[in-house]
Parts: structure tokens; C-alpha cells; sequence
């Protein structure tokens, strides 16, 4: 049977028609042929020929076409289904349905049911971003955006050597700090030995003149049976740190050496045997020793800020680095282990920079995503003490900046990181901040792009391939929204090639299709494979109604925004405002009044707190869908003086049912063609930018 939605402009035109008057059953053949401008026995030959229907039989068939998604897609009976989509008669419906598709209108709903029965949900149907595991909430934030607020939000590292975008590997002074191993028989000093490593790799990272690896990128070989050379090949490194250590009651006993990964040949190598109280003074004699063996140019204010002790009391450390292990698991449960020890710590020292920093920190982690904020006053307490004794730690601004992340002022947070990454420039954690500031709050698609190839240099590919994979599915998500499309297709196959099971990389992938191929509906059938795999997924939820909105498919388009709504609200979270305004247009056509009234007041309230680039194109569709259509042009006017504003704009602004009404404004065209072509001269600019950074 032909695909009416697939075909000549002469098809797509007459279908769009049907579907305008899809609910009127007097919409016929010569109402059709009217409002296509052509005779009837033209408009029945050019049906003919290009459908091989007639063209009473193609009005039907998009009509069916539309009862199918309802029926899957809504709460509808057959009786109303029947008539929304123009049959008079139900019996009629029902008879020409069981011919078209072999089974009556009434058994689609149970045969749905079967299909996603044989697709259980991945994760439990009742999960939300409240109740995902924590790893999976919290995936892009903690170590590439939390994805995501990718369509409707406005959601780091090297590829394959054929990859358009590659990443240099021959910067001279670039280390790996393996995983230190506990040559003790007590597990328990294992923690100790950790602190020896993460001591020494954090003063490496203060040295600007060295390119050093970060830690989740080496953790992959704490056990592993790679040699040197194999590992200095995956990290893209020059030279690889390894050591051991073991504590035996006040004595710490280290073995370390630096090893030229071309050679796989000593350069620098020692035993150490020091009193625990000596502790600070070992880890800074190691840095210093391991810069002047690869002739590193370390500046006397990195000297100052290397020879720093953390706290001058050796009870407090050990907390701390007790503390660590949980801490960096980045789980809620982790989280709510450290605390303590961060608190028994400050117990001892109660000046302990580095503590106030990590309790700010896992209090701002504690807190993501909550509509109801429960620790703004300590994330903000504790990062001012961090800061109080020690402001030129970078861990002390990180943790200002993610207070004023938690308050939304995201413009304060920049020069904390920027200071940040000053004093630690080799910090891949304040580098994935600022792309994700970039990326979601303070949107600029030029920086967002640029942080996250510099990402690449630090959080080198090497994970196991579940952070591969969301390494790979964050620049595919970067190159996307600056308009490289054929880039981020490339990361984002593979992303998928390192964890097929990756939560985000469909849903990103099915956009990245339609930015390249335009077609809506091969969209929607993606994005809804995606919810089959959790029914309630708040993201997928969202997009799958967005989609049945952009298509003028209310009742479709009601069916998810129900349930999204309903689930976002008894959780209490504050996730895509921004979209609340295509609900409330769809509650309204839906005749829920008083849900559309909450709806648009909620998103007059977020237009009137943005503070991004994107509030005159916001404000344009709020006064556009108020019949204020001045006002409407005067902000999209205003919007075309932006720069790096995500390529989604130009997709989907127009599609958008909302700014229907601006399309008759005399100078609408012009406006959206200043938009288009202010996007891809940043796009030129910025292409250039990055090849002469060599990022590109």
C-alpha cells in the first residue's frame, strides 16, 4: 500500500491539507482540489499518478493513517478516534480500518500492549530522574551534562583516526599518573595509598607547562595486565608515573618512578621511607622531582601553591582521605558516607580548606535536580570557608561556582572557574563545567564546543567503554549545536559502538538524523523506540509529545505532556520551563483551560527570568501565541543579533505551532533569514577558530 507520507510535494501539500481538516468529514475530494487551486478531474489524475489511489481512497488512507497513532497514542474509544480523524459514521470507520490494517480498531490497543510487554523497560516504569540510579541521573554534570536537556533544554575527548575532528597526541611533557598499589597486607591502608597518588597527581595538574592526564581516565588501570607502552599508546601520553606504598604504623613506605613511555626506560626513580608527619613534604618533593626530570618550566607561583599543606594536622587528613574513596564514587549513598568523615575531619582542623570544598560539593550533588532546594546555606557556607583559607585553591572556587550554579546565577559562576582553571590548568573537572555551563545555562555553542575538545586532552579516551561512550556522545552533542552535523554523527555512532546500552546516545543520535535528513516522522518513530525501553522516562516523555506538537497531533501530542506533567509535578522537579508553553497550547486545544492558564503563567514566569540569549526568541513565542505580533517580531529582531545559538533554533523555531501566526507578518521571512544566515557565519567563524587553536 503507498505511503501517503512519502512522496512529490503534490503529496506532502494534499496531506498536510487532509490533516489541517482532519476532524471535518464534509473535507472531500472537491474541497480538496479548492484548496490545492485545481480542478477535480486534475486533482484525480495527479492523485492517480503519483499514488497509484484514488483520490477519495488517499484522503481515507491519511485519515487511518491518523486514527492508527491515536489509537496507539491516546485515551480516545473508537467512537471518538472515528470521529477526530472525519468519519461520519463509526461502523464505516471501523469497516475501512479492518481492511486497511486486517484488524479492527478496538484490538490496536492490546496489541500495543503485547509489543511493549515483549519490550520490557530497562528501567522500572515508575522511575523518573528523581528515582534513576544515580550514575545515570547524574552522568553529565559529574562527568560529561547530564543530558540533558538537549532538545527541549536550552544536554568530553579523542576519536578514531578517521575521525574529522582528531585529537593531538604529540604534546612533549604529557603524563598519566597510574593508580599507586597497596603493597601492604592491610586493605585497609588502600585509602592512604590513594591519597599518595591523588596528592601526586594533584600537584602535577598545577603545573601549566605539563599536559596531565586525569584520574578517571587512568582508574581503568588499576588491575590491569597492559604494559607501559600500551598504556602510554591509549592515554596518548609521553611519559607514565607508577608507584606503590604501604603504611606500617607512623612509617610510609613509597616506591616511585617515571618511565619514558618511547623507551619504556627509567628517567627518574626513588624509594622513600618517611614519617607520616613528613607526609606533605613527600608528596610535594615527588611533584617537583618528576617536573625537573621531563624539564617542565614550573613557575615560582606554581612552586608556592605545590608546597601548600592541605592542614597542618595529620588526624584531619586521614579523615579526608578516608573520605575520598566515597566521595568520588559520585553515588547518593557515597556521598552521604563522606559527609561524616568531612565533618570529623573539620573536628580536628577546623581551617581545612579542601573539607569545606568537597562538603560544598557533594551538598550541591545532593541537591541536583530538586525543585525544592534542601542545602543551599551549606553549599553556600561551606564553599565561603573554603574560600575563607585557601582562595587560590582550585577546589574552593569549583565549589562557589556550583553554589551560584544551584542559585541560577550562572554568569557568577564563570570567573571561579576561570580562576580555577588558573591555578589547576590541567583540571578536567572545571574544563566539563564550563562546557556545561556553556552548553545549558549560559548558551554559547562556540564555547561549549571549544571546552569540550579541550576536555579531549585531559579525560583521554582510555575509561572502559561506558564512559567512552558518553565521552563520545558529549561531543557529538557539541558539534551538533554549533551546526557540524556530519562531525557529530560520526561520535555519535561511536558512542553507540562502545555501549549500544548508553541511555542518551539514541535519543541524541535520532536528532542528529533529522538535522541531517528532515524527516519528522522517522524522528518520532525513533524517539518513541527510546520510550518502549522506559515508559516514563521524563526526557523521552517530553520529546515524544514535542514531536506529535510539531506535526499538529493534539490529541497524541496531550497523551505524553499528560504524563509528563503529572510525573514532573508529584516530583516536585524543575525541568524543561521552557517547554510549558507547548503544553499549555496543547491543554488549551485539549479545552483544559485552567491546566493551559498554569501552564502559560509558568512560562511567563521563566521568560521573565531568563537570562540567556534565548529570551527574545522565548518572548517572540509568548507574544506570537498572544496575537501581539509587533512585539513578537520586535524580540525575534532582537534574537538575530545573537551569537552561538544552538543549530535546533533553526530546525524546529518554524515548525513550532505556537509562532503559526507570526508566519503572516510582512517581515517575519526576513527576520528568520537574518537568523539563519547570523548562525552560520558564527559557524565559519568558529570552524576557523578552532583549526587555528588546533582544536579542530
Amino acid at each position: 500500500m503507498p505511503n501517503p507520507s512519502k512522496g512529490s510535494p503534490f503529496t506532502e501539500q494534499a496531506e498536510a491539507l487532509i490533516l489541517a481538516h482532519l476532524s471535518d468529514e464534509h473535507f472531500g475530494v472537491s474541497e480538496l482540489a479548492g484548496a490545492m487551486h485545481m480542478s477535480r478531474s486534475n486533482l484525480l489524475r495527479k492523485c492517480k499518478k503519483q499514488t497509484q489511489l484514488s483520490a477519495s481512497q488517499f484522503i481515507r488512507q491519511v485519515r487511518l493513517k491518523q486514527a492508527m497513532e491515536l489509537l496507539k497514542d491516546s485515551d480516545l474509544t473508537v467512537s471518538e478516534v472515528s470521529h477526530q480523524v472525519g468519519f461520519g459514521s463509526t461502523s464505516y470507520f471501523i469497516k475501512c480500518f479492518r481492511e486497511h490494517y486486517g484488524h479492527p480498531p478496538g484490538e490496536t490497543g492490546k496489541q500495543v500492549e503485547k509489543e511493549m510487554e515483549e519490550n520490557k523497560p530497562i528501567v522500572p516504569k515508575e522511575a523518573t530522574v528523581e528515582t534513576l540510579p544515580f550514575p545515570k541521573r547524574y552522568q553529565w554534570p559529574l562527568a560529561v551534562v547530564f543530558l540533558l536537556l538537549l532538545i527541549g533544554g536550552v544536554i568530553w575527548k579523542p576519536f578514531s583516526p578517521t575521525s574529522k575532528a582528531p585529537v593531538k597526541t604529540d604534546i612533549e611533557k604529557s603524563i598519566a599518573v597510574l593508580p599507586f598499589k597497596n603493597e601492604s597486607n592491610d586493605a585497609t591502608n588502600l585509602y592512604f595509598v590513594n591519597g599518595l597518588m591523588e596528592a601526586a597527581l594533584g600537584n602535577l595538574q598545577k603545573i601549566e607547562d605539563l599536559r596531565v592526564i586525569s584520574r578517571t581516565s587512568v582508574e581503568k588501570y588499576r588491575n590491569s595486565d597492559k604494559n607501559i607502552g600500551e598504556i602510554a599508546h591509549d592515554l596518548g601520553v609521553n611519559y607514565i608515573v607508577e608507584g606503590s606504598g604501604q603504611k606500617v604504623g607512623d612509617q610510609v613506605l613509597l616506591n616511585i618512578q617515571l618511565i619514558d613511555a618511547a623507551t619504556d626506560s627509567r628517567i627518574w626513580g626513588q624509594q622513600y621511607t618517611h614519617e607520616v608527619l613528613d607526609i606533605f613534604a613527600l608528596q610535594n618533593e615527588v611533584a617537583k622531582k618528576i617536573a625537573h626530570a621531563v624539564e617542565a618550566n614550573v613557575t615560582p607561583s606554581e612552586l608556592e601553591r605545590i608546597d601548600k599543606k592541605p592542614t597542618d594536622n595529620l588526624v584531619a587528613y586521614d579523615y579526608y582521605l578516608k573520605a575520598q574513596g566515597p566521595f568520588l564514587s559520585r553515588t547518593e549513598e557515597g556521598l552521604q558516607e563522606a559527609i561524616p568523615l568531612f565533618e570529623k575531619a573539620l573536628e580536628e582542623d577546623a581551617e581545612f580548606a579542601l573539607v569545606y570544598a568537597d562538603l560544598a560539593i557533594a551538598y550541591y550533588y545532593l541537591d541536583l535536580f530538586k525543585k525544592e532546594k534542601k542545602y543551599t546555606e551549606q553549599i553556600n557556607n561551606y564553599a565561603d570557608k573554603a574560600l575563607l583559607y585557601d582562595p587560590k585553591l582550585a577546589e574552593s572556587l569549583m565549589a562557589k561556582a556550583l553554589y551560584y550554579q544551584h542559585t541560577g546565577d550562572y554568569r557568577l559562576a564563570v570567573p571561579h572557574l576561570q580562576k580555577a582553571l588558573e591555578y589547576n590548568p590541567n583540571s578536567s573537572s572545571v574544563v566539563q563545567m564550563l562546557a556545561l555551563l556553556y552548553s545549558n545555562f549560559i548558551p554559547d555553542t562556540g564555547k561549549y564546543l571549544e571546552y569540550a575538545l579541550k576536555g579531549i586532552q585531559l579525560d583521554i579516551a582510555a575509561n572502559d567503554s561506558v564512559a567512552k561512550s558518553y565521552i563520545y556522545l558529549n561531543l557529538g552533542n557539541a558539534f551538533v549545536q554549533s551546526g557540524f552535523v556530519d562531525e557529530a554523527l560520526d561520535y555519535i555512532d561511536k558512542s553507540l559502538e562502545f555501549d549500544p546500552q548508553n541511555y542518551y546516545a539514541p535519543y541524541l543520535k535520532a536528532y542528529i538524523l533529522y538535522a541531517r535528513d528532515k524527516d519528522l516522522r522517522q524522528t518520532l518513530t525513533r524517539i518513541k523506540r527510546e520510550l518502549q525501553k522506559d515508559t516514563a522516562r521524563l526526557d523521552i516523555l517530553q520529546e515524544t509529545a514535542k514531536l506529535h506538537y510539531f506535526k499538529r497531533e493534539y490529541d497524541s501530542a496531550y497523551h505524553y505532556y499528560r504524563q509528563f506533567d503529572e510525573i514532573r509535578r508529584m516530583k516536585g522537579l524543575e525541568v524543561y520551563p521552557q517547554e510549558d508553553i507547548k503544553l499549555a497550547f496543547v491543554y488549551e486545544k485539549k479545552g483544559f483551560f485552567k491546566e493551559a492558564d498554569r501552564l502559560f503563567a509558568s512560562y511567563a514566569d521563566y521568560c521573565e527570568h531568563d537570562q540567556s540569549i534565548y529570551k527574545p526568541a522565548s518572548m517572540a513565542v509568548k507574544y506570537a501565541h498572544e496575537g501581539k505580533l509587533d512585539l513578537a517580531i520586535e524580540q525575534l529582531k532582537e534574537f538575530a543579533a545573537k551569537n552561538h545559538f544552538q543549530y535546533w533554533i533553526l530546525l524546529f523555531m518554524q515548525l513550532d505551532p505556537a509562532i503559526a501566526p507570526l508566519k503572516k507578518h510582512p517581515e517575519f521571512e526576513g527576520v528568520m533569514q537574518k537568523i539563519e544566515d547570523r548562525f552560520w557565519e558564527n559557524h565559519e567563524r568558529l570552524k576557523s577558530s578552532l583549526k587555528t587553536k588546533e582544536l579542530l
